[in-house]
């Protein structure tokens, strides 16, 4: 069956393509499409050029600040699996990239780390210089994220949240969730699932990510290889508080991360097809005690794909689903049907739940929400045109409430069946967050 939400937004696009600013692609990222939900296609278009080329000054992102009571220390892991060897790079081991956003401590010393390296920046904003604006129009790079490099961990044992991001995206397009949980008492592990999004190691090593669509097979080779990465990460974060560095440069570590790590609660989210890694992540692996999916079909491919393992079985542990306007819809008539959820909720056998947020789009459940309001009418003043162009990205809901509503809920799922704190929110529709509905 053909994707209606795909062919209504092209539709969209096509019809404003005399804009600059409109034929820019959707994703601000080298994939031009998540392959499960995808947010919006990307179009490719050709710059006005010359004179006519939009003269704009960098500007940087500011990212909300977290709302719990610790402050956020931040690191990075280089991680290298050898005993697996890449299937997306023949005759290479496994590499990955790891990002952990804690609790600190009272030592605030550190320097405060930027958004992104510098190669990682321009590959998110590639398919803007693409369609003609000019490189560094948006200052990834020097953007600051609240979190201070290599400070001490917060004493004590803190939950883990892993994450996994959207298909073609950096882990690092979450961050503001990331250091949310973070100034919560979470232990956030981010990952990178490399050939996939654009990844930066040690010593500006740059490694790019995808820019086609994958077909059926390829998305399920995808998938299962980020599993096996989730999988591998929580045998490292095992070693690591064994007392054992296994970051492959060997680089000093965080004071106090060893002894902080509590593997005994352990979650998990993701964004997009980060959720569908997820949902089959805890299915193969019993160590990850709850889960939430943001926005990300589990099946393969759009609604004509087969559906994922997870889809068929459910799980018997703690799972969130949540969703934008334009996902998740029980009526089987409905253009955004999605037979995967509908499969899940079925088959799921532990607690669920199923939440909308209605105005947003795929992108609201990534950085892109506060970016993309924040930065486009800096660079091309307050027009309509702009404001079509936000509303084609993230949808019309308002950003900080969305911002607001994703944290809240997030940090109740994990508060409830991580650290064991029953939570009011997780029950019914709250007067303090009228943005979210229960969908069922």
């Amino acid at each position: 069956m053909a994707n209606n939400q795909l062919f209504s937004r092209r539709a969209v696009v096509a019809g404003l393509a005399a804009s600059a600013l409109l034929s820019v692609p959707t994703l601000a990222q080298a994939a031009p499409r998540d392959p499960e939900r995808g947010g919006q296609p990307a179009v490719r278009a050709t710059a006005s050029g010359g004179a006519d080329e939009p003269q704009v000054k960098p500007a940087k992102v500011k990212l909300p600040p977290p709302t719990g009571r610790y402050d956020v220390g931040t690191t990075e892991l280089h991680l290298v699996d050898h005993r697996r060897t890449d299937p997306t790079a023949p005759g290479r081991k496994r590499e990955l990239m790891v990002g952990i956003w804690y609790p600190a401590g009272d030592d605030d010393e550190g320097p405060v780390a930027k958004y992104m390296p510098v190669k990682t920046a321009d590959a998110v904003q590639a398919p803007w210089v693409w369609a003609g604006l000019p490189e560094g129009t948006f200052d990834y790079a020097n953007s600051r994220t609240h979190g201070r490099i290599g400070v001490a961990v917060e004493p004590g044992k803190h939950p883990i949240v892993l994450f996994s991001p959207a298909y073609g995206f950096s882990r690092l397009l979450n961050t503001a969730q990331s250091e949310d949980l973070a100034s919560r008492g979470y232990l956030v592990v981010t990952i990178d699932h490399t050939h996939e999004g654009p990844v930066t190691f040690p010593g500006g090593r740059f490694v790019p990510g995808l820019e086609d669509e994958p077909d059926v097979p390829a998305y399920q080779a995808a998938i299962a290889t980020r599993t096996a990465d989730v999988r591998f990460v929580l045998d490292q974060l095992t070693l690591l508080s064994y007392g054992l560095n296994p970051d492959a440069e060997r680089r000093a570590l965080p004071f106090g991360l060893r002894t902080a790590l509590d593997l005994h609660k352990v979650g998990m989210f993701g964004f997009a097809a980060g959720g569908f890694t997820t949902a089959e992540a805890m299915l193969a692996d019993r160590r990850i005690e709850a889960g939430a999916d943001l926005d990300g079909m589990l099946q393969y491919n759009f609604d004509d794909g087969p559906l994922g393992k997870v889809a068929r079985q459910g799980l018997d542990r703690p799972f969130l689903l949540f969703g934008s306007d334009t996902s998740q819809r029980s009526d089987p008539k409905s253009a955004y049907y999605d037979k995967s959820w509908a499969a899940f909720w079925k088959a799921q056998r532990g607690w669920k739940l199923n939440l909308q947020l209605p105005g947003a789009l795929n992108q609201s459940f990534s950085d892109f929400q506060v970016v993309y309001p924040q930065l486009l009418p800096k660079i091309f003043g307050d027009s309509s045109i702009v404001d079509d162009s936000i509303e084609l990205r993230v949808g019309t809901i308002d950003p900080d409430r969305s911002v607001a509503a994703q944290r809240a809920y997030l940090a109740a799922f994990f508060d409830q069946f991580l650290v064991h704190r029953p939570q009011a929110l997780l029950r019914k529709e709250s007067p303090a967050y009228p943005e979210v509905r229960f969908a069922r």
